[in-house]
This record gives structure tokens, sequence and C-alpha cells, in this order.
């Protein structure tokens, strides 16, 4: 019964021109997003190259200098797109590219791609992960809206049923008709895309096994839509009423949730503004130790307690240059400050991820979602690690500087220069992503909540259909 009901539904699917149509737009619309997607990947990362080639060479070739110059004349970390972006990019548009280093600060990603864009932005862009989580849910409605309906109106169901059909495995046979096309679709979207990015440079580090987590990640999705659509099909008698129904459901879930959650998120646990940050870094500053300040309160403080560290009546007489050494203590001070006040950031980042986990139990979007970026690396969280990555720099940057000042000089000699080779002996800037094992354990919430929408409605599906 089930191979028959498969034949009959496939043979049906193709002399339907409506969905012949469809599939052909799709292919198009995911061959043209590709293409498009594989020149940006390419000409970013060749960007990424050039400017961390020409960054570091301007970085050692700085010639003799005050090493303290050097800390404010600073340097910049950039962050290329990972292998997987060419299918999802995430929230990459919006984060930045790039990061300037420098002395007693800390700053924010710079050249925001969005910040470029013209007002049609807001219109979407045509990118793979558009197609896999807006089109293909819509393609699935139009194959699947009328399964159960047709035989309802046609009244084949009671036919079926006088022969002894039973309703599950009809609707099995129905299912699998509609799964394996849009699964075919899919698999030869990422198939050409793995060997894509195998053939371009691999800026980071290309897997097929993250691949193929985000392939399964999105067949679990269209399962769980096709399921949604067939429970519609099965519980009304129109086909009309079906359609709009299901259409519903796609503007619900994929739509309207999503906003909503991000509206509750932003509204519960609010960021607070540039201006309040920044104000709040400069108070908690003002409070602490200024390495460029030697009359402060807390600067006079560490210089008594130095002294009385080394056993010595005057800061001349310490083995080292103490305004080195101050310096980087109000280094670590302030970097201190920066932690502090980007945890809390990060800390309203988790609440809002907890709103939007909650309200994932209504829309399977959202868990599709959060996956795909997680494993394509263009999540908040792993622009997070990368500004984190980049202010660890930033601050052993600023060590190797200043304790190169405090060694080599004597206390108030600020005219003193660094050899020209000396820029050379500073580690270049390395940044490795969360691995695939590690973006598992974190999104293992947005994966028990998939598993709970798979399962579940197939449950449903299964006990609404049994006595078709």
């Amino acid at each position: 019964m089930i191979r028959h009901t498969f034949t009959k539904e496939t043979k049906e699917l193709w002399r339907d021109g409506r969905v012949r149509i469809a599939f052909i737009i799709v292919l198009l619309l995911t061959v043209i997003a590709v293409i498009i997607s594989a020149n940006y990947y390419k000409n970013v990362n060749e960007q990424y190259v050039e400017a961390s080639a020409n960054e570091r060479e301007v970085w050692d070739n700085q010639g003799e200098k005050n090493p303290h110059s050097a800390a404010h004349y600073g340097t910049y970390a950039f962050k290329p797109k990972y292998p997987l972006s060419l299918i999802d990019q995430g929230v990459d548009k919006y984060t930045g590219t790039s990061i300037f280093l420098e002395a007693h600060k800390r700053n924010e990603a710079q050249f925001i791609a969005a910040s470029d864009q013209t007002g049609l932005a807001r219109f979407g862009d045509l990118t793979p992960d558009f197609i896999l989580l807006f089109i293909i849910p819509l393609l699935l409605i139009l194959i699947a809206y009328n399964s159960i309906t047709k035989e309802k109106e046609r009244g084949t169901l009671t036919l079926l049923n006088s022969q002894g059909a039973v309703g599950w495995k009809i609707v099995l046979g129905k299912w699998l008709a509609i799964f394996l096309p849009v699964a075919i679709i899919v698999f030869v979207l990422f198939v050409s895309t793995g060997f894509l990015l195998s053939n371009l440079p691999d800026f980071g580090v290309f897997s097929w096994s993250s691949l193929w987590t985000m392939f399964i990640t999105y067949m679990t999705y269209y399962a769980i839509f096709i399921n949604l659509v067939l429970l519609i099909s099965a519980s009304v008698k129109k086909s009309g009423i079906s359609l709009v129904l299901s259409l519903s459901v796609w503007i619900l879930v994929c739509l309207v949730l999503p906003k909503v959650a991000s509206n509750i998120a932003e509204y519960k646990y609010p960021y607070p503004t540039r201006q309040e940050f920044a104000e709040n870094i400069a108070k908690d500053k003002k409070l602490g130790l200024d390495g460029h300040n030697p009359w402060s309160k807390a600067a006079k403080k560490l210089e008594q307690e130095t002294l009385k560290k080394y056993g010595v009546d005057s800061l001349s007489q310490l083995p080292f240059n103490y305004d080195g050494y101050r310096m980087q203590k109000g280094e670590e001070h302030e970097a201190e400050i920066y932690f502090k006040h980007y945890k809390l950031l990060k800390t309203q980042y988790s609440n809002q991820n907890s709103i939007y986990k909650i309200l994932a139990a209504v829309s399977p979007y959202l868990p599709t979602r959060f996956l795909s970026m997680a494993i394509a690396k263009t999540d908040y969280n792993t622009h997070w690690d990368f500004s984190d990555a980049a202010e660890n720099y930033r601050i052993d940057t600023q060590k190797f500087l200043n304790t190169h000042f405090a060694e080599e000089t004597k206390y108030g000699d600020w005219s003193w220069k660094a050899d020209a080779d000396f820029w050379k002996q500073l580690p270049k800037f390395q940044y490795e992503p969360p691995s695939l094992i590690e973006t598992i354990k974190t999104n293992m919430t947005s994966i028990f909540i998939m598993l709970v929408w798979l399962f579940g409605s197939f449950t449903l599906l299964f006990f609404t259909t049994k006595s078709l």
C-alpha cells in the first residue's frame, strides 16, 4: 500500500504543471543564490587576506619607535567568512569584520555590511538560507496542502477503506512522495556547495561533517513542516481551506513568531544604549588606576605598594622603568572593566536567548535558524567569541609593549625607542572558531526542541490519520 501510494502521488505531482513550474523556479533561485553567495564569499575573503597581510606589514615596519607610541598606533584583528557562510550568512552583515586594537580602549567591530545597503535590503537578500528557510516550506505547502483533502473531495477514501486500506500507510506513502523531491533538491544543493567550497581557498576550516549536520537540520525542519500541512489536510474537508490554513501556519511560524520573540526578548532584557554603556565604563575607569595619571589616589597606592615590595625608597631605584609598569597595571585594570561590562551584555544576550528557546516550542523555525547559523559560524556566539579573542590579543599586545618598555629603559626615559626589528616579535593574531562538537553542545536545547517537534508531529499525524 505504501509503495503504490507513493508511486501514484509521485506521478500526480509531476503531471501537475504548477508543481513542475514551482520546482523549476526554486531550482533557478537556488542556483542564482549559490553563485551570488560564492562570489561574495570569495571576494570578502580575498579582501581579508590582503588586509591582514597589509596590516601586519605596516606593524612590522614601524621603524624605531617608543613602544607606548606603538600601543596607541594600534593594529587590526580581522574576521574571515567561514566556508558554510556560503549557505547561511546569519548575522555577519550586522556584526562587522574587523576590530581596531589600541591602548586603553576596547573597540567594537567596524565596517558593518548592512550599513552600506540601500533601503531595498529590508525586503531580504537572495541567499541560500532565505530559500531553505522560507521558500522551500512554501513549496511544501503547494505540494501537500490537498494531499488528503483531494481524496475526500473525490470520494476515493471511501473506496480505499472498503478495500481494507490502512490510513497511516496511505499517509506515509503520500509523505514520502512529498519529502523525497525536496530532499533531492536540497541534497544536490549541499553536495554542489561542498564541492564548490572544496575548490575555493579554504579561509576557514571546511568540514563535510558540518555540512551534513546542517543538511540533517534542514531535513528535520522540512519533515516537521510536511507533518503540519498533512495534519491540516487530514483535519479539514476542503482543499481551499487547507491551503489558507497552511499558509497561515507558514506566516505564523516563519514571520510572526520570530518577530514576536525578538520584541519580547528586547523588551524583557534590553541592552543599554551606546551612550549608557560608554558612560558606565568611563565611570568605573575614573574610580580605578589610570596608567597615564601618576597623581591619582590609585596610582599613589600602587607606587607605595611597589616601593615596599622591592624595598627601595624611590622609583628610580627600581630594577625597571616604573612608568611602563604603571601603564601595564592600568591596562590590566581597564581590561577588567571592559570584561565586566561586556559580560553584562552577554548576560542580556543569554537571557534573550532563553526567551527564544521558550518560544521555539511554538515555532520550529527558531531552533532551525539558530542551529543553522551556529553550524555555519555566523551566529552571535561566534562573533562574541571572536571579539573576546581579539580583546585577549589586545591585552597580550599591550603587555608585550609595556613590559619591553619597563625592562629596557630607566625611570623617566620617555625618549627611548625600540629598534626596527622588535615589532616582528609580536605573534600574529590567530582565531579558531568553536568546533562542531562545541557547537552541538552549546545548542543542545535547540536540538532537543527540534526532536520534540519532529516526534510530536509524527505521533499526532499517525493518530489523526489512523482512522481515515
